[in-house]
């Protein structure tokens, strides 16, 4: 039985994209009710063309992950691949999948922050400073602060710990039955539509200007 879906997205994407969709629209629809002559139709050809394409980037972007299979869901894309089909889970600049094929297949939803990793080392290196002694003089009390905690381990970004997680559902679940099958690549027609629509209608409406 297929285990339910570990879900992972990025916060502030999300969080950026309600904004930017909430300036749009409050744009838009302040150009439509009080806009002359052709502005309305502007702005409304303009909504279409862009409020797609930063759901797209902001809102859309997840990755579903089970003891089968990784779905990616990327702008323009959804990719399903089983665990049997991956080859590999690679972070840099951006963090990715590859497949058996030599396929690459970026994850959006899962983006690679540098500040973070910084902050993550920064915080190891005070860590380091900070445990040579087993015991501190406390204050007031004349006695000896606890021990620091044992070391856990280095301070990890959450989106290496992501990708530590994936990279263990593949270890431990590539060569299971139920995780074999094909890669499939799936185009979001639903969002190149209006896009299309909202862009044809923008340049009809300034070419006929």
């Amino acid at each position: 039985m297929t285990t339910k879906d570990r879900i992972y997205r990025s916060p502030a994407g999300i969080a950026g994209g309600a904004l930017l969709l909430a300036i749009v629209l409050w744009l838009g629809i302040d150009a439509l009710v009080q806009g002359e002559d052709r502005t309305p139709w502007l702005a409304l050809a303009s909504m279409i063309l862009a409020l797609p394409l930063i759901v797209a980037f902001t809102v859309r972007p997840a990755v579903y992950a089970n003891e089968d299979r990784l779905r990616i869901r990327n702008p323009f894309r959804v990719i399903v691949l089983p665990w049997g089909q991956a080859a590999a889970l690679r972070s840099g600049y951006s963090n990715e999948v590859v497949a058996e094929s030599g396929d690459k297949f970026q994850l959006w939803a899962v983006p690679v922050s540098l500040r973070a990793r910084k902050r993550a080392a920064r915080k190891d290196a005070r860590a380091e400073r900070g445990g040579g002694t087993g015991l501190r003089l406390g204050f007031g009390g004349g006695g000896a602060a606890p021990a620091p905690a044992p070391d856990a381990g280095p301070t990890r970004a959450e989106t290496d710990k992501i990708m530590d997680e994936l990279r263990q559902l593949m270890e431990t679940r590539g060569t299971a039955d139920s995780a074999q099958g094909e890669v499939t690549v799936r185009w979001a027609y639903e969002i190149f539509a209006p896009v299309v629509a909202g862009a044809v209608l923008l340049v009809v409406l300034i070419a006929t200007g």
